[in-house]
């Protein structure tokens, strides 16, 4: 029966709401609406205590509607503004009333949920008409767009047009604070200098902040542009985090548009830079939604190369590295990084190095989800890329692979030694000098490796790089070949080729007495001096001289290395009179 006599009493209150939907209403209407409103829920019955929040807040509106009624809304575009969302705001508070009359809502939970939010809105609305005065925007002057100052403007003209965008962006309509979003976003990325402004003037950073939440997707579109371009500042990166940005950004990431999940993903990647953010993101949930932008087909190159830099920044807290590996982050980056964008290659891989790095547990685990099969597609020089994410895969390959010879093995199953080779022939100067790299640290590891460099045809190539201009990549070289040729196999390969002996020799003529090379060079001599062939190819050279020389001048194990051949120059005077 209450609900009857309710819907009897009130039937102007519904009309008002209605016709004041409509553009451009006026103060007056806007005031017998709430009062109209105020009055339909008095009787109400169910939830009394967030009804009676309702009505203080709406009580509190309706008296500064009250105090406006001088000023002509029309004319004004903030207070017509403010005035149509206080209405549309009316308009479904009513239909709640309506629901909590008629008890014809669906659960408690959700309308009380509903009455939350209705009790936030009228909140707002109050805080937003108490301070119009105070801003001067009342005035008419302020439907007057401040110009934006010139190029190379001072800062004091630059501040002033700032605090017009603040005052836009706290109190004005959607489209006013959008333009004022769009304005701001133009001053940070114009100068650097221009940056510290925003950041000083007033508490633009907490508005901003508070519009990454709001539910007009455009507004925290914007807002979460201009975040990520101060974020990318060391020096206000902590007024930021002071302002509470973290917990908005991960809702973005949440819920928010793909353009808005790019700026809220990229502020946070640089946020996370410094690691005392990182339990921040954690704590707000933000592990797995990133994790669930990065596993979805959806999400564009734009959104997924930021949300794994944020992933890798976090991996070096080692509970977040144990989430992340339980939350299933291992194949989900590790299918990354078979993308065909070269970026996410490349932050994925990175991604891997770092959870992997000093933790033979999860190396293991990369390798079971098929790591290396997916860094040695990344490294095959069949496949069409730049030289930085071949360099990327290399550098993993080495850190995760080369510490395990079931993991070596594995590479060699998957072809990774002729890659090796076709670099080190063919490369780029910087992969070139990266697998050369690589070849010296695999020529320390088993026997076994050892042969199937040399079977793949590695040591050639090793000698030709005696010869470089740098000291650095000589010692390499003679190093991994040095330690190739100290296989019984490899040094009969090596031998057999003229050529590989007789630009030893040559190299060992042209170093400087005591220089390292030359250690190094009559180590690699010294080793071939084992196999027959090799000690009869090098004393029939021509160079036996030079040696000798060298062994009075007491360069280091070039005494020994006469010592050998003499031994077999006098052997072969032995086996000549013996048999005449």
């Amino acid at each position: 029966m209450v609900s009857k006599n309710l819907r009897k009493e009130n039937p102007e209150q519904e009309q008002i709401v209605q016709e004041s939907s409509q553009p451009m209403c006026s103060l007056r209407q806007a005031i017998e609406v709430i009062s109209s409103l105020i009055s339909y829920s008095h009787p109400i019955r169910v939830f009394p205590v967030k009804w009676q929040l309702i009505r203080n807040n709406l009580e509190e509106l309706c008296s500064c509607l009250s105090s406006l009624e001088s000023y002509d809304s029309i004319q004004n575009p903030v207070l017509s503004g403010m005035i149509s969302a206080i209405l549309a705001s009316a308009s479904d508070c009513n239909d709640l009333a309506r629901r909590c009359v008629d008890l014809s809502y669906s659960g408690k939970l959700l309308m009380q949920s509903d009455l939350d939010v209705m009790v936030a809105k009228f909140e707002r609305h109050v805080k937003n008409l108490s301070g119009i005065s105070t801003e001067g925007i009342l005035t008419l002057g302020f439907a007057i767009v401040v110009s934006r100052p010139g190029v190379n403007a001072c800062k004091d003209d630059m501040r002033f047009y700032v605090r017009d965008l603040l005052t836009r962006m706290k109190i004005g309509d959607m489209e006013m604070k959008r333009q004022a979003l769009l304005n701001l976003y133009d001053v940070v990325v114009e100068d650097d200098k221009y940056v510290k402004i925003p950041v000083e003037v007033g508490d633009i950073v907490n508005i901003l902040v508070s519009l990454l939440d709001s539910v007009e997707m455009e507004i925290q579109q914007e807002a979460a542009k201009v975040v990520s371009v101060i974020s990318g500042f060391d020096s206000y990166k902590s007024v930021l985090i002071g302002a509470g940005v973290i917990g908005p950004l991960i809702r973005v990431l949440e819920s928010g548009s793909e353009t808005s999940k790019e700026g809220a993903a990229r502020s946070l990647q640089k946020l996370t830079e410094n690691s005392e953010n990182a339990w921040s993101v954690s704590a707000y949930g933000g592990v797995t939604a990133l994790l669930k932008i990065c596993a979805s087909v959806d999400s564009r190159t734009a959104l997924i190369f930021p949300a794994c830099g944020v992933l890798r920044n976090l991996v070096g807290v080692d509970e977040i590295k144990r989430f992340m590996i339980e939350e299933g982050a291992l194949p989900t980056i590790i299918k990354l990084a078979r993308s065909k964008d070269e970026a996410v290659q490349i932050i994925s891989i990175d991604f891997l190095q770092n959870i992997a790095s000093v933790d033979e547990s999860v190396r293991q685990l990369v390798v079971r989800e098929g790591g290396i099969q997916a860094l040695v597609r990344v490294f095959d020089p069949k496949i069409a890329c730049t030289s930085k994410p071949r360099e990327m895969a290399l550098r993993a390959i080495e850190n995760l692979c080369f510490t395990s010879a079931g993991s070596i093995s594995m590479l060699m199953d998957y072809g990774f030694m002729d890659q090796l080779l076709f670099f080190l022939r063919n490369g780029d100067v910087s992969v070139q000098e990266l697998s050369l790299k690589a070849a010296f640290r695999l020529c320390g590891k088993s026997e076994e490796t050892k042969k199937a460099m040399g079977d793949a045809g590695f040591m050639p190539e090793l000698v030709k790089f005696l010869d470089a201009k740098s000291f650095e990549v000589r010692e390499m070289a003679a190093v991994a070949l040095s330690s190739l040729v100290s296989v019984p196999k490899n040094r009969k390969i090596f031998v057999q080729e003229d050529r590989n002996v007789g630009f030893l020799l040559q190299l060992l003529d042209k170093e400087e007495a005591n220089s390292g090379s030359k250690t190094f060079l009559i180590s690699i001599l010294l080793s071939l001096t084992s196999c027959s062939s090799g000690r009869k190819k090098i004393a029939s050279s021509g160079y036996l001289k030079n040696i000798e020389k060298l062994a009075e001048a007491e360069v280091s194990d070039a005494k020994r290395l006469v010592r050998k051949l003499s031994m077999n120059r006098f052997r072969s005077i032995l086996n000549v009179i013996w048999h005449s």
